[in-house]
């Protein structure tokens, strides 16, 4: 990946799990980083671990994409202190377990600005740069849930449904531009997300439960093949691909069970 080498990434949602593991990875992998999320504390420690571990430079910006123009501000912050963001990694999100009708429509609203509008945002602003660059790469970090409707996980199946349309329509925009876009749609990971979502981890989650440090490098590799998307882990992989076999109402039946045999009350 000597690509990759000496080129500054930016990675949302940066102080934990999936966006964790892709900062440590790029900046094993030699590029400077630029860390973005809400903790700043976390941010700060991680930023020197990776300049102790890897001699990369970093940059960080504390910012809560889920407010409005949180986006601009990510960007302004960036072009401040002249970075040419050449990898975007979208991660930055989060999931609420739980009957649509009883989640509070505030956090619920929250959740849907932060995985949609903030990311979607983020992606006009980035591209419109590297594709002056002639040179650019973007993850977008969506779910296995973007494949079928997900009973209990109704609006945040929805919007990672939006994320890997819209990615992987991107990708095939940008053909022929130099910038690659690859929507990463993992299943259960080792990671904050459950805790944060309100779920107790079920039987299905346990047993096909990947690490984070496995689902970066899935995602990286694939969008340096220039790969629309790509689901990680083969139950993962099947699970996604049955779904084009099956009725709407059988997935959504298969969604919720997979979300309640076995914990996840």
């Amino acid at each position: 990946m000597q690509e990759l080498a000496g080129r500054w990434a930016l990675v949302t949602g940066a102080s934990s799990g999936i966006g964790e593991a892709f900062a440590r990875l790029l900046a094993r992998e030699g590029m400077h980083v630029a860390l973005a999320a809400r903790r700043e504390d976390r941010l700060r420690k991680l930023a020197g671990e990776l300049e102790a571990a890897h001699g990369v430079r970093t940059h960080v910006t504390a910012v809560d994409l889920a407010r409005e123009g949180a986006a601009e501000t990510l960007h302004a912050a960036t072009e401040r202190a002249g970075l040419a963001v050449d990898l975007l990694v979208n991660n930055a999100g989060f999931g609420l377990f739980g009957r649509h009708v009883e989640i509070p429509w505030s956090r619920e609203r929250e959740m849907l600005e932060l995985d949609v509008v903030a990311l979607a945002h983020a992606t006009k602003l980035y591209v419109a740069d590297m594709l002056k660059r002639g040179k650019g790469w973007v993850i977008q970090v969506a779910s296995i849930g973007a494949y079928q409707p997900s009973p209990s996980y109704a609006a945040y199946s929805a919007a990672k449904a939006f994320v890997l349309s819209f990615g992987e329509a991107l990708s095939y925009e940008l053909r022929g531009s130099g910038v690659k876009v690859t929507v990463l749609s993992p299943g259960v990971t080792r990671s904050e997300f459950l805790a944060v979502a309100g779920q107790s981890p079920t039987l299905f989650q346990r047993a096909t439960m990947m690490s984070a440090e496995r689902v970066a490098e899935v995602g990286l590799r694939a969008v340096l093949r220039g790969r629309p998307s790509v689901v990680p882990g083969l139950v993962n992989k099947a699970t996604a691909f049955s779904m084009r076999l099956l009725p709407r109402r059988a997935q959504a039946a298969l969604a919720n069970a997979a979300m309640h045999v076995g914990g996840g009350a």
